[in-house]
């Protein structure tokens, strides 16, 4: 029994003794210390160091030295904030993303220098992306908008409905940094088509009378002469000659300068008198009803008349003769306004209708040229009003009453005799206007629909070549037709397709304004050249 358990008590002595050993130099071994958040290499005495330590912003770091610490400092508080927690440990804390200094004066006289790097703390710039995509989420729900941010640029991406609320997403990414807008919008509907249509009435009547008589000798009593009141033309009376020893004697003779008047003369008597009786009455009706179509926020204009010419005369200097400049001036139907569709679903309105006609009874002649008036009827006005509506813009309701009475002194004042020396003239005028406007939105003829004709009594003359005067089509030319617009594009793009048109440039001699036009100068009498402005 003493022989089999010997072995098995030396071994086990053995491994025992063996794990004691281990121990005991295990517990004459130093104990390890904590690793600290910023280990320094060790310097030597009196030597200055420099490291770099990096923190976020809102977070802190431990400092370890390997000496007491009599005092620290901070380059910028408004970066980093240092402070010292035990003889040895430095706490650093950053404040706002940025570059600053720390400097530690240990015992002994050592010194270390930190270039301290504060940068932006991913948790802070993930809740204010949160934030900015919760705000975009709010004000433009439905529209899919992503953001990221990078180096401290805000990448805005996604889709839109309208340039509105690109804009409005913008505005609110700006809120987080610098934006770049990568969005798409969705491709607006065509601008509405607006129809105005103008309706100018005008209708004007006139009444006159006149009543007046002029009486006129040839020789009555050996009296040549005449009695008027110069009111209406009396006729012009000349007196005769004397006969003498080469020319026989001439009569008085009158010449009436009015064909309308009564004349009555008594060759016995040679007295004669003109009676002025005459009564008129004028009616002018004026309907024009010019219709416009243009679009949404773009002028429209409309004229139906033609261009007389009036004479300028330009300054004279010294020793030329006088310059004569010949312009145009427009007459007719015209009409120009401006719709623009509000917010409201309502037309607004600025239209100047305008009916003009060429007016020789108020003409003037200069050197010559017969200059005449213009009768014009014009309205100026800005409304608002909703498709289909109509709008009374302009009314004019005019009444004149004109009475000329004139008389001889005295022989006017005889009772009943004074009659034949007096004349009168009343005339009267009243005009009626009214103008009214109806904006309409429209939307084109449909392919391969009907479009409005006139009718015409004769038939014109048949077609020379038979061939229809245009393009040949897609069928056959082989030309695809252009793609259809995509739904959306980007926002650059879309602002670039909606800037102004290049203006139509017309020719000068039908220039809208109607007051420029083409011109021809002459100098003098005889040569004459032509320019166009």
């Amino acid at each position: 029994m003493r022989t089999k358990i010997g072995p098995f008590v030396a071994i086990s002595f053995a491994l025992l003794l063996t794990i004691s050993v281990e121990s005991a130099s295990a517990a004459q071994a130093p104990a390890a210390s904590p690793q600290p958040a910023a280990s320094q290499p060790a310097a030597n005495p009196g030597q200055d160091t420099t490291n770099d330590l990096v923190v976020a912003a809102g977070k802190a770091v431990l400092v370890d030295c390997a000496q007491p610490i009599e005092r620290i400092a901070v380059g910028s508080v408004d970066v980093a904030e240092a402070t010292a927690v035990s003889p040895t440990e430095i706490m650093l804390n950053g404040k706002t993303p940025g570059e600053t200094s720390l400097i530690v004066w240990q015992q002994g006289g050592e010194r270390q220098f930190f270039n301290v790097l504060v940068h932006a703390s991913s948790f802070a710039a993930d809740d204010r992306l949160e934030s900015l995509r919760r705000e975009l989420r709010t004000e433009l729900p439905g529209q899919t908008l992503r953001v990221t941010s990078e180096n401290g640029l805000v990448f805005l991406r996604g889709t839109v409905k309208d340039l509105t609320s690109s804009e409005r997403a913008v505005q609110i990414a700006s809120t987080a940094g610098k934006v770049v807008n990568l969005l798409y919008v969705d491709v607006p509907p065509a601008e509405p088509q607006i129809l105005l249509k103008v309706r100018f009435a005008s209708y004007d009547r006139t009444l006159a009378k006149q009543l007046g008589l002029n009486l006129y000798s040839l020789g009555a009593a050996n009296t040549v002469g005449s009695v008027t009141t110069q009111q209406f033309s009396p006729p012009t009376v000349t007196s005769g000659t004397q006969a003498t020893a080469s020319t026989a004697a001439t009569p008085a003779i009158a010449t009436l300068s009015s064909l309308l008047n009564i004349a009555v003369f008594r060759p016995d008597l040679n007295l004669g008198a003109t009676l002025q009786a005459l009564e008129t009455n004028g009616v002018l009706e004026v309907l024009a009803e010019p219709n416009v179509l243009t679009q949404n926020g773009k002028e429209g204009s409309f004229l139906a008349g033609g261009q007389y010419p009036y004479p300028v005369v330009q300054g004279v200097g010294v020793g030329s003769a006088a310059a004569i400049t010949i312009q145009f001036q427009q007459f007719g139907v015209r009409l120009n306004f401006i719709p623009t569709v509000t917010p409201r679903g309502t037309i607004r309105l600025q239209v100047a209708p305008e009916v003009s006609s060429l007016d020789f009874a108020n003409g003037i002649t200069i050197s010559g040229f017969i200059v005449p008036g213009i009768d014009v009827r014009r309205v100026k006005t800005e409304v608002e009003l909703r498709d289909g509506q109509s709008f009374a813009i302009g009314g004019l309701l005019d009444n004149r009453s004109t009475k000329n009475f004139s008389k001889i002194p005295y022989l006017g004042d005889v009772p009943i005799l004074g009659k034949f020396f007096q004349s009168i003239s009343t005339s009267r005028l009243n005009t009626e206007l009214i103008v009214i406007v109806t904006p309409e939105i429209v939307a084109p003829v449909p392919a391969g629909a009907p479009v409005p004709a006139l009718k015409y009594p004769d038939k014109f003359l048949p077609s020379n070549s038979g061939i229809p005067m245009t393009t040949p089509g897609a069928d056959v030319s082989g030309v695809k037709p252009p793609a259809p617009s995509p739904p959306t594009m980007p926002v650059e793009k879309l602002i670039d397709s909606m800037k102004p048109e290049q203006p139509l440039v017309i020719d000068s001699g039908m220039s809208p304004a109607g007051s420029g036009g083409g011109s021809t100068s002459t100098q003098g009498a005889s040569t004459g050249t032509a320019t166009t402005q």
